[in-house]
C-alpha cells in the first residue's frame, strides 16, 4: 500500500469553510464509490485555518492517471469537483487549474 499527502487552501470566509465542512459529512455516494473504484483504500481530509491537508492510501493498482481520465468521463465527479471549486482556492505556487497539491514527503520515524 501507498501513501500520498496533498494540500490545497480554502477560500478565507468562515461561512464557506463551514458549508465545506458540512459537504464532507455526507460526501456523494457517487463520489465515495469513484474513491474506491479508482483504488484508494482509505482518504483522509484534515484542516487548519484554512488550509486542507490530504492522506491517500492507495492500492498496487491505482494510477493517478486513470483516475483523472475515469474522473472527467464522470459527470457526477465533475460536478462535485466544480462544487468544491467554489469553496477551494489554489495554493499561491499552483499552476493555473491544479488543485490538490502532491506534497514531498521528508522525514519518517
Amino acid at each position: 500500500m501507498k501513501r500520498h499527502c496533498f494540500s490545497l487552501d480554502l477560500k478565507e470566509e468562515e461561512k464557506l469553510i463551514t458549508e465545506y465542512k458540512e459537504y464532507h459529512t455526507k460526501v456523494w455516494p457517487e463520489i465515495v464509490e469513484s474513491i474506491k473504484d479508482s483504488g484508494i483504500i482509505n482518504l483522509e481530509i484534515y484542516l487548519i485555518e484554512n488550509r486542507l491537508f490530504m492522506i491517500m492510501e492507495v492500492n498496487d493498482s491505482f494510477s493517478f492517471e486513470d483516475k483523472a481520465k475515469k474522473d472527467k468521463e464522470n459527470l457526477k465527479v465533475q460536478e462535485w469537483e466544480t462544487l468544491m471549486w467554489t469553496y477551494q482556492k489554489s495554493l499561491p505556487t499552483a499552476k493555473p487549474g491544479e488543485k490538490w497539491m502532491l506534497m514531498e514527503k521528508i522525514y519518517e520515524l
